[in-house]
């Protein structure tokens, strides 16, 4: 799981590396995935039989949240920075149960709510939205297209939450790959543009971010996560952001200012809090209240 969240962590180095625009960045990351990611999914064919046409389906709408989850994370990737963005899309540990109440009924924990406060402020902070001088090209526009692309990122999540079940989990995420990898070379031409031949420096970056992020990252993280706790999960998810400011600060030269630090502080630890369980909850709170009454 750890080697498995590090490897998300790269993708935003490598794709503000590569230069290319939103489009372009999906689009390869998706397509070069797909010959790695193809012979796993023909040997889980083999053993455990095809996915089923409803789950074949669903890989697909999946993989279309997917496409607009990464075009809109790219482009604020360039806004805000690859670390920034890395957290702001944390903003999806509130959105998916949402999702999960609206359509499938669950019912919200005292720890999701009392955590929505502390992550629409950390939202906030993170963007640096009020901010002056802060070291970001469009920190508002970089905000609300992170937003976005939690938004999105919830409900690829929650699709393939429902798709589960279905033990056949290689040969949906190809399919998801594949969906996505179309709907990017759409969407894309139409909104920042395609560049089929970016160049082979671009395109080295761009295999990397395919290799650590789509296959070794994401596959990691599915193959890993049944076998943990939700808590730990929750826990060791958190290296993903974390790494993602380290490499961005090493690699990239980011820097940001002290309140974006904070928020993304309050941020990462709301996002713990609302996925592990109450008594995070009971921790965060005792926190909050020991630094109040220290000020």
């Amino acid at each position: 799981m750890s080697l498995g969240a590090f490897g998300v962590a790269t993708s935003g180095v490598f794709v503000a590396l590569s230069g290319t625009s939103p489009g372009t960045a999906t689009f390869f990351r998706c397509l070069l995935a797909l010959p790695l990611v193809w012979p796993l999914a023909c040997s889980e064919r083999r053993h455990e039989g095809r996915l089923s046409r409803r789950g074949g389906t669903v890989a697909a709408g999946a993989g279309v949240l997917f496409a607009g989850d990464a075009l809109l994370w790219t482009q604020a990737l360039f806004e805000v920075g690859a670390g920034l963005t890395a957290v702001l899309v944390n903003a999806q540990v509130l959105l998916v149960p949402l999702l999960a109440l609206l359509i499938d009924r669950e019912p919200l924990s005292r720890a999701f709510l009392g955590t929505v406060p502390f992550m629409v402020a950390g939202i906030v902070l993170t963007g640096g939205v009020f901010e002056t001088g802060v070291p970001s090209s469009a920190p508002a526009w970089g905000t609300i297209h992170a937003i976005l692309a939690a938004l999105c990122y919830s409900g690829f999540l929650f699709l393939l939450r429902r798709n589960g079940q279905t033990g056949r989990a290689v040969q949906s995420y190809c399919g998801v790959l594949a969906s996505a990898a179309i709907v990017a070379l759409l969407i894309g031409a139409l909104w920042s543009g395609i560049t089929v031949t970016p160049g082979w420096s671009a395109l080295g970056w761009l295999a990397l971010t395919a290799v650590g992020s789509q296959v070794c990252g994401w596959l990691l993280v599915a193959l890993a996560s049944s076998q943990l706790s939700s808590m730990t999960s929750a826990a060791l998810l958190l290296l993903t952001p974390v790494g993602a400011l380290a490499l961005a600060a090493l690699v990239l030269g980011e820097q940001p200012t002290l309140l974006q630090l904070f928020g993304c502080a309050l941020m990462l630890v709301s996002a713990y809090a609302a996925s592990a369980s109450s008594s995070s909850w009971r921790w965060l709170t005792g926190s909050v209240r020991r630094l109040l009454s220290l000020s």
